[in-house]
């Protein structure tokens, strides 16, 4: 039996586990999760762990009421593989996620998945 690649990555989420898919012709990264490679079109694409560093390429800050949760950002990441994802940077101030800003992931489980979260590195001056 087949399993799409968006169930096999949520799946290595939900077991604790970064992965993003490599394409073995081209030699490139891919995310978000696919059957083909998007650069070079070749099939099948390997899984393979990410190193979960990157960095900030934007930031939002979205406003919430106190008793809905407060506020929160919604950043784009810039993942040291080549690849960017939308994610969120938790451990600062949703207003002081920087542009450039050095960050690592963390897959957390939230009602029960996974989910990847970044912190900021340790000494990870912009």
């Amino acid at each position: 039996m087949h399993v799409g690649a968006g169930a096999h990555y949520q799946a290595e989420l939900d077991a604790g586990r970064f992965c993003l898919q490599h394409c073995p012709q081209c030699g490139r990264h891919v995310f978000t999760p696919r059957e083909l490679c998007p650069h070079c079109g070749a099939a099948p694409l390997r899984w393979v762990r990410a190193r979960g560093t990157g960095q900030v390429h934007a930031a939002s800050t979205v406003h919430r009421k106190a008793e809905d949760g407060g506020p929160y950002n919604v950043s784009l990441i810039d993942l040291d593989e080549g690849v960017r994802m939308m994610s969120r940077v938790e451990g600062v101030a949703p207003e002081a996620v920087r542009i450039g800003q050095r960050v690592k992931a963390r897959v957390v489980q939230r009602e029960g998945r996974g989910l990847v979260l970044f912190h900021p590195e340790e000494g990870g001056a912009a």
